[in-house]
């Protein structure tokens, strides 16, 4: 391979600004070699859009076993639910999605924007009561409790069982350890007994359209609509990074939040922009070259692990005029941002986190006209997501 730019993702500098790193790397090279310790093959970034997007789509590129590794501590009874659709390729991933697919439409998840906006209502009602010394974390105790309440809500867990689940989503949000593996169990069980409540009486969520789905006969198995359910855990995390920087991003550029404020009707294509100067996954899911590819004169030997790098890809100055300005009335153009993938594996999900976000960002500056900043953020060092740990805020002028 011809020499390209290293990106170390453990680097401080990397962490705390991934997009100078990303940006540099795709002014000099369309690829860009990834620095993880212990990674067992060449670990590899498309830096540009044209390029980044034709792998998501290109089947010379495939997820599999390597590209999802389950993580440490999950209890044997467990595994056999870890493995969602998205590690799957070919007949079946294509089976599972035209069964699933149906159920996760745009207009499908339009009908459960009431149910979102209720549950964004009772939160915000709550946030003032978590006030100390004059300020909150809107992490804690809005983006992070709202996709669980919403998951919640798709799936028909019931309200006494709902504080659990905040909790299953506190562990999975805070990354792989100790309790993300302890929280794996109940989660399982939990799925395990909505799905059978919504075999014997279904009613209107997900799980029973799901339980209706069927293709020339062919159905999911209790083990793929459990499976379905730890998938909505894990993508159900989007919205809660996505509102995070998303009202960071606001409050940091007054500008854009006024122009917002003023027109409210620009909130649906602000969230697409939102999603592309600061959504939160830099990196797409690595796949794995099935055979030697030639990127724009750079070789991608066979075996290689390559990812679409997100952060690059939704800056690139050949696909998005000024690409690194905050545009809130940038509407739809040219090239579309990949903040949700493409292709395939498009985010199963992206509808629901869509309206989520929507509802969340409009019913909070509603609420509070007078919101912004009470510190510094605090953003956990990731290498693979742009995330906040703490986004402390005031609720009201002092």
């Amino acid at each position: 391979m011809a020499e390209v730019p290293e990106i170390d993702l453990m680097d401080v500098a990397v962490l705390n600004d991934p997009f100078t790193a990303y940006e540099r790397a795709r002014a000099e090279s369309p690829v860009a070699r990834l620095g993880v310790p212990g990674f067992p093959v060449p670990f590899l970034a498309l830096t540009r859009h044209e390029h980044a997007k034709a792998l998501l789509a290109d089947p010379r590129f495939q997820v599999n076993s390597g590209s999802f590794m389950p993580p440490p501590g999950i209890p044997e009874q467990c595994l056999a639910y870890m493995r969602t659709m998205s590690e799957r390729e070919g007949p079946e991933h294509t089976r599972l999605r035209k069964l699933v697919a149906p159920a996760f439409t745009a207009r499908r998840s339009g009908r459960f924007r009431p149910r979102i906006e209720a549950v964004v209502a009772q939160l915000l009602d709550d946030l003032p009561g978590n006030e100390q010394d004059g300020s909150v974390d809107l992490i804690a105790h809005f983006a992070r409790p709202l996709p669980m309440d919403v998951i919640c809500e798709l799936v028909g867990i019931p309200e006494p069982d709902r504080p659990r689940w905040r909790e299953y989503g506190a562990a999975v949000a805070a990354g792989i350890g100790t309790a993300f593996a302890e929280a794996v169990p109940g989660i399982v069980e939990g799925a395990k007994a909505a799905v059978e409540r919504s075999r014997a009486a279904p009613g209107d969520d997900v799980l029973a359209d799901l339980v209706r789905a069927h293709d020339e006969g062919d159905r999911l198995t209790d083990v793929e609509m459990v499976t379905l359910v730890w998938h909505l855990v894990l993508a159900g995390q989007t919205p809660t990074l996505l509102i995070g920087n998303a009202v960071e991003a606001l409050l940091t550029h007054p500008e854009q939040l006024a122009t917002l404020r003023a027109e409210p009707d620009l909130m649906t294509g602000a969230v697409e922009e939102l999603m592309r100067w600061c959504g939160p996954q830099l990196l797409t899911t690595p796949r794995f070259a099935q055979e030697d590819v030639d990127v724009d004169g750079v070789r991608i030997e066979q075996g290689s692990a390559v990812s679409a790098a997100i952060a690059a890809a939704n800056r690139d100055p050949a696909a998005f005029t000024d690409p690194d300005r905050l545009d809130v009335r940038r509407g739809a153009g040219p090239a579309a941002h990949i903040g949700f993938g493409h292709g395939p594996h498009f985010c199963l999900g992206a509808s629901i986190a869509r309206v989520q976000t929507e509802v969340a960002l409009d019913a909070l500056l509603r609420r509070f006209p007078d919101l912004a900043l009470a510190g510094e953020p605090t953003r956990a060092p990731d290498g693979g997501t742009w995330r906040l740990a703490e986004l402390p805020v005031k609720l009201r002028a002092e």
